[in-house]
């Protein structure tokens, strides 16, 4: 079974030059190796695999461009400004979501993993926006390439556990959710989605670079 640091491994970007073996870049073609990098359709919402050459194009954050590169930056909020009102007003159904800006949409937009996959949830952007003034890191993620990753406990009784926040690449989002739901089993996912859930957050806290509050 794959698992958390195999999923981080395979969709890492910037992993130097391996061998092609067989798979093709989707823009031009070219040979490119199972570990490649992506970049994201703005306008499609789709992530495209893509050669070094490729990605490079897209790696500048000021251009107004059709496709952006996704980085490999990993960041830990800790001491997150999200209490359990919060995350009630945002009326996602799991404790676990990540959030993004999309700039087709020019809104933030959330989705939460399920045995479908990753579902887009109606954010109340009131409630999101509380948040952003409560804690300004979140504005530091790029538009459609990187998002928020949120984990509330929900097993806290007096509901005091503090909430698990990181700022990933979007495609670790999908990458992390499409596990899930391949995991997924009964009503709230079963003991392996437990499992794999504390084991890549596990790796996001040994990955991740601590942002302080």
């Amino acid at each position: 079974m794959t698992g958390a640091y195999d999923v981080l491994a395979r969709i890492r970007a910037a992993r130097g030059d391996p061998q092609p073996v067989g798979e093709r870049c989707e823009m031009c073609s070219e040979a490119i190796a199972d570990e490649h990098q992506h970049v994201v359709n703005v306008e499609g919402r789709q992530l495209m695999c893509v050669c070094r050459g490729c990605y490079l194009l897209f790696t500048e954050t000021s251009a107004e461009l059709r496709y952006r590169a996704i980085p490999d930056r990993y960041l830990a909020f800790p001491d997150f400004a999200l209490d359990r009102r919060h995350w009630e007003a945002l009326q996602i159904p799991v404790g676990l979501a990540f959030f993004f800006r999309n700039s087709a949409l020019e809104r933030t937009v959330a989705f939460y993993p399920g045995p479908a996959g990753a579902t887009e949830s109606e954010l109340d952007l009131k409630a999101w926006n509380d948040i952003r003034i409560a804690d300004p890191r979140v504005d530091m993620l790029a538009d459609d390439t990187e998002a928020v990753l949120v984990r509330v406990p929900q097993d806290d009784p007096e509901e005091t556990a503090t909430p698990q926040s990181y700022l990933l690449p979007i495609d670790t989002c999908y990458e992390f959710v499409g596990r899930l739901r391949l995991l997924w089993h009964g009503f709230d996912g079963g003991q392996q989605v437990r499992e794999f859930i504390d084991e890549f957050f596990g790796v996001l806290d040994e990955r991740s670079k601590v942002v302080p509050r």
